[in-house]
């Protein structure tokens, strides 16, 4: 799947869905692995090690990131949740992995940011990567405090990053919106490969998302990246097109949720 790597690379939420993608690929490819989350992965590869952390802990991450020079920083809460989970999850844990980066000299970081950074936005509207923040939910909000974090280590300390803003990745779409979002496992490793191997990023910021008919998003406007997806939602669209109406709004679900309620 077209991952080149010659040094180190760091894996953070290794244990969660796509961080087993990802491992997997990695694996193949023969790169050297470290595997960072709460809980040890079902299944570690040859090339791989692991190493318990929580990215709440400064010194933890500190210590866990030691001789690594890139980091695919996909740890962290992935749904709706209370502000408290997530401002010790997603904030400070990126804050962490980002301080880290600077006080050891990495060459890049690879942010899992979300599409949800834009939801607000209404689903007749193409959305480019340099337009305003509008987020759904606290989930959205923290992924858009790291894409500003990673803007403020690339300015003030010189510390490289791509912020992925993903879209529904999953091994296939699962429901009308996803018709738009989708973007396939094989394009999300390959998109993380172009991520590593790009020259210079400074600080980018692009959509994650496959070769879908009407997306919402302007993937990588400025062609930074390089990447090229291979895979379609029409390919899988089937009774979906006839499914339930399409919501008015890009982040769908996650703008019903009342997250100040749970």
């Amino acid at each position: 799947m077209e991952l080149e790597w010659n040094a180190r690379l760091a894996v953070t939420g290794a244990a969660g869905a796509l961080g087993t993608v990802l491992r997997a690929e990695l694996a193949r490819a023969g790169i050297d692995t470290l595997s960072l989350d709460l809980r040890e992965p079902a299944l570690l590869h040859a090339n791989e090690t692991f190493l318990r952390c929580d990215l709440a802990d400064a010194q933890a991450t500190l210590r866990a990131l030691q001789g690594v020079e890139a980091v695919v920083h996909l740890g962290g809460i992935s749904t709706t949740a209370p502000f408290g989970a997530v401002l010790s999850a997603n904030i400070c844990g990126s804050f962490h992995v980002f301080e880290a980066a600077r006080l050891q000299g990495m060459r890049r970081v690879v942010y899992a940011s979300s599409n949800h950074v834009t939801g607000y936005y209404a689903a007749s509207d193409k959305v480019r990567p340099d337009m305003p923040h509008r987020p759904d939910s606290f989930y959205g909000l923290s992924k858009a405090f790291g894409e500003d974090l990673a803007q403020l280590y690339w300015d003030k300390y010189g510390v490289e990053s791509v912020g992925l803003r993903i879209g529904s990745c999953f091994e296939r779409p699962r429901d009308r919106r996803m018709l738009r979002t989708w973007l396939s496992h094989r394009d999300f490793v390959r998109l993380v490969g172009c991520a590593l191997r790009a020259p210079r990023v400074g600080h980018t910021v692009a959509y994650g998302v496959s070769d879908n008919p009407g997306s919402y998003w302007e993937a990588d406007p400025a062609g930074v990246l390089g990447f090229k997806p291979l895979d379609s939602a029409t390919e899988h669209a089937g009774p979906l097109a006839d499914g339930e109406p399409e919501p008015p709004l890009q982040g769908g679900r996650f703008v019903d949720v009342d997250e100040t309620s749970l």
